[in-house]
C-alpha cells in the first residue's frame, strides 16, 4: 500500500465530522447544481464522465464554483485509479512517487491513473515539467483544477494536451437550490434536526457568498452550530445571520422595485454633478449583491446621454472602467466603477446626442424608409453610374477647406438640424464649429 492509497482511502468514521461542503458533495451529475454548458445532458464533459473516456483537461473556475466536486463525480464514476492531492503541499518527490505507481499499474493491470491536482497553478515550472511525458503516452490522465487563467499559469506544453474547461461563477438561484437541499437533507445535512431557517436569511447567504459555494455551506453550518440543541427549533432569521457574517443585509431587491429605485438614485445623483452621492450609490449596489457590470453599463449610457459630446473623456473613462474591472476582480475593482461615476458626475452635462437621437428617430418612424438622395449613392458599375448613381457628388477635398455646399439627407429632410451643441465643455468649440461650417456653406453656391 503507498502513501497515496492511504490518503484517498475513506474513513467512514470521519464522514459525520466532516465540514458540511464536503458532506453535500454530490456523487452524480444528475445531483450536480450549475455548470449546465458543460454538465447538462448531452454536453462534453457529462458524455466523457458517463462513457468513461476521460482525456486529461483543466477545470478553470472560480472558488466554490464546482470543480473538486466534478472530479469527486469522476472519482466515483470510474474504473480507473484515482488519486488526488493538492499542489500547496506537494513536491517533486510526491510526484515521482505518483507517477511510479501510475507506470506500475498500466504495465501490470492495463489500468491508467486519473491525478487530480487541486490548485495546479501552485506548482512550478519544474513540477508541471514533470507530469508532461506521462500525459503525453496516455500513462495518467490530468485533471487540474485552478482559479487562475491557465494561460499564464500552465506550462503551454502542458495545456496544449489538456482540454480546458471554463465554469462559471453559480449564480444566486444555484447558490439557493444547495443550501435549500442542505437544510431538507437527512443524511448529510440538518434535515434530521428541527432545525428552521427563513426564505430571507437564505437568500441572504446566497447573495454574500457571491457565487462561492463553499462559502455559502459554511454559513450555514454556523448558523446551525450557533444554536443551542433546546433552540433548534427557533427560526435562523436575517438578523442571526447578520450577526454571523458581520455584515448588514441591505435592503435591496435586484429583480425588484429597489433594483430600479437605486440606479434611478445614481443615475440621477450623476445628472446633478453630485460626486458623493454617485459613490455612495455605487458602493450600496454592489454591498447590496449588484452585478458591478451592470452599474458599469448604466455609467456608460450616461457617459452617452448626459455628457456626449460636452466630455469626450467620460465615454473613455466609463469604458476603460468596465475593462479595469473584468482585469483586476473586486474588490479592488470597484474603484474602476467610483471612479467612472464621480468623472461623469464632475463632468461637463449637454443631452444634445440624447435630443439628436429623439429627433432623427421622430423622422425615421414618421417617413419610413426615404430614398439616398442619388448623388451620394455608390456607383460600383456602369450600369449603376448610367442610371444616375453618384452623379453630381462634389468631393469635399477637391474644394477649399474640404467644405461643399451639399445635401447628404432624403429629399424631405433637406435643411433638417438635429444635433445642436450646448454652451458647456467641448461642445462650446463645437456649437463654435458647427455655426463657421454653416456659414460657410450659406456663402457657396447650392448643389
Amino acid at each position: 500500500m503507498t502513501l497515496f492509497d492511504s490518503l484517498n482511502k475513506s474513513d467512514k468514521n470521519s464522514v459525520s465530522f466532516a465540514p458540511l461542503a464536503d458532506r453535500m458533495r454530490p456523487l452524480n451529475l444528475d445531483d450536480f447544481v450549475g455548470q449546465e454548458h458543460l454538465t447538462g445532458k448531452g454536453r462534453i464533459l457529462r458524455q466523457m464522465i458517463e462513457n468513461d473516456k476521460l482525456y486529461s483537461m483543466i477545470l478553470w473556475g472560480p472558488p466554490g464554483s464546482g470543480k473538486t466536486t466534478i472530479a469527486r463525480i469522476i472519482e466515483a464514476n470510474t474504473k480507473n485509479k484515482f488519486i488526488s492531492f493538492s499542489a500547496v503541499i506537494a513536491g517533486i518527490k510526491q510526484i515521482k512517487e505518483v507517477m511510479d505507481l501510475a507506470s506500475y499499474e498500466i504495465r501490470h493491470s492495463n489500468i491508467k491513473t486519473i491525478l487530480f491536482i487541486d490548485e495546479i497553478h501552485r506548482f512550478n515550472k519544474a513540477q508541471q515539467d514533470a507530469f508532461l511525458p506521462f500525459v503525453e503516452k496516455g500513462t495518467i490522465i490530468l485533471i487540474g483544477a485552478t482559479t487562475e487563467n491557465p494561460s499564464f499559469e500552465v506550462n503551454s506544453a502542458l495545456l496544449s494536451r489538456c482540454k480546458v474547461f471554463i465554469l462559471n461563477k453559480l449564480t444566486e438561484e444555484n447558490i439557493m437550490k444547495l443550501l435549500v437541499k442542505a437544510v431538507k437533507d437527512k443524511i448529510n445535512g440538518f434535515g434530521s434536526y428541527n432545525f428552521k431557517i427563513e426564505e430571507n436569511a437564505l437568500s441572504f447567504i446566497a447573495q454574500f457568498s457571491d457565487g462561492d459555494a463553499r462559502i455559502a455551506y459554511n454559513i450555514l453550518e454556523l448558523a446551525f452550530n450557533s444554536l443551542e440543541a433546546k433552540d433548534k427549533e427557533v427560526p435562523i432569521n436575517s438578523s442571526m445571520i447578520e450577526s454571523i457574517i458581520q455584515k448588514k443585509a441591505l435592503l435591496y431587491d435586484k429583480n425588484g422595485e429597489e433594483h430600479f429605485n437605486l440606479i434611478s438614485a445614481l443615475h440621477k445623483s450623476m445628472r446633478g454633478s453630485d460626486a458623493d452621492a454617485s459613490a455612495y450609490w455605487v458602493l450600496r449596489m454592489i454591498e447590496g449583491g449588484e452585478d458591478p457590470l451592470y452599474i458599469i453599463r448604466r455609467i456608460v449610457r450616461f457617459a452617452a446621454e448626459d455628457i456626449g459630446l460636452a466630455d469626450t473623456n467620460a465615454l473613455a473613462v466609463s469604458i476603460a472602467a468596465k475593462d479595469s474591472f473584468e482585469f483586476i476582480g473586486p474588490p479592488e475593482g470597484y474603484l474602476a466603477i467610483i471612479e467612472a461615476a464621480i468623472y461623469c458626475a464632475l463632468a461637463p452635462k449637454s443631452n444634445a446626442l440624447y435630443s439628436a437621437y429623439n429627433k432623427v428617430m421622430e423622422d425615421i418612424r414618421q417617413y419610413l424608409s426615404l430614398p439616398v438622395p442619388m448623388h451620394i449613392r455608390n456607383a460600383p458599375t456602369k450600369l449603376m453610374k448610367d442610371a444616375g448613381y453618384g452623379k453630381g457628388y462634389k468631393y469635399p477635398h477637391n474644394f477649399a477647406n474640404a467644405i461643399v455646399n451639399q445635401s447628404y439627407l432624403p429629399e424631405k429632410l433637406k435643411g433638417r438640424n438635429y444635433y445642436e451643441p450646448g454652451e458647456r465643455g467641448f461642445e462650446k468649440i463645437l456649437k463654435e464649429r458647427l455655426l463657421k461650417i454653416r456659414q460657410y456653406k450659406s456663402r457657396l453656391p447650392e448643389d
